[in-house]
Parts: structure tokens; C-alpha cells; sequence
């Protein structure tokens, strides 16, 4: 039965391990996306298609109005991705941190 206690502490090592790497991934990409590539996560909007039938009325978005809405939507991905990212590593830190001492102390 040694063998399944060994098992559970480096399972539990790896997982917490593997978290705390995809927790610092997404925090670097979107680092990355703010500050270095900045066009990275840009959406362009193409301009609507004009209507059929000549009689109906067509409204034109305003521009300004979709530049607003496209900023709120990085800003709040950015946040919610960094915020998953920070889950993660406050998770996965203590997660392999307790295992690996584990597994330091018992060999």
C-alpha cells in the first residue's frame, strides 16, 4: 500500500505543477496582449450590408459607439482571463508545494 501513497503525493504534486504553469501562461499572454502585441485581440467590425428592399430604413452604427464597446470587451476579457489565471495559481501553488515537500521529506 506504499506504492498507492507515492502515487497520491506525485499525482497531486503534478497537478498542482500543472496548474501553477497554465495560471503563469495566461497571465504572460495577456501581458503580452496589453503591453507587447497590442492588435493581437483587436476585433474589426466590417461596415453592415445595406437592407434589400430599398423602402426599408437603414440605421449606420455609430463608430465611436462600436470602438466603446469593442474597448469594454477586451478590458473586461483581459480581467477575466487574469482573474482565472490568478485561481489557478493560488491553487496550484500551495497544491505542489505541500506535495513536493512530501515528497522531498519521504524520498
Amino acid at each position: 500500500m506504499e506504492w498507492v501513497k507515492k502515487v497520491y503525493i506525485y499525482l497531486f504534486s503534478a497537478v498542482g505543477l500543472v496548474l501553477v504553469v497554465i495560471g503563469s501562461v495566461q497571465i504572460i499572454n495577456v501581458a503580452l496582449k496589453t503591453y507587447v502585441f497590442t492588435q493581437a485581440d483587436m476585433v474589426y467590425v466590417y461596415p453592415q450590408i445595406q437592407p434589400v428592399n430599398p423602402t426599408d430604413k437603414f440605421i449606420q452604427p455609430d463608430p465611436n459607439e462600436q470602438i466603446a464597446y469593442q474597448e469594454k470587451t477586451r478590458t473586461s476579457t483581459r480581467q477575466r482571463d487574469v482573474a482565472n489565471a490568478i485561481a489557478l495559481l493560488i491553487v496550484g501553488t500551495p497544491l505542489f508545494l505541500f506535495h513536493w515537500k512530501l515528497i522531498r521529506k519521504n524520498g
